[in-house]
């Protein structure tokens, strides 16, 4: 067996396409019915109340209102809007 590579050859060309994972409405802001708060692999966040999780572990709002985080910011819930205000 010959112990050089042959011609044309690349060990490179192995990269994968980003996944825009990570919390992307924070603490205090409001959310809409189905907006996405996190987009993750695995229960990094784990949902809470009012929220649900899509297939790929999506975490979406199922109601309007602010978003809060409890469980030392492992755990996300959506809070209604108050009508008063």
């Amino acid at each position: 067996m010959a112990h050089k590579k042959g011609q044309g050859s690349s060990r490179n060309g192995r990269d994968s396409n980003p996944k825009m994972l990570g919390i992307k409405l924070f603490g205090g802001q409001i959310a809409k019915p189905g907006s996405i708060l996190c987009r993750q692999n695995g229960t990094r966040w784990h949902p809470g109340k009012n929220v649900g999780v899509g297939r790929d572990w999506t975490i979406y709002s199922l109601i309007e209102g602010t978003v809060t985080f409890d469980q030392g910011g492992r755990r996300i819930n959506v809070l209604p809007v108050k009508s008063g205000q």
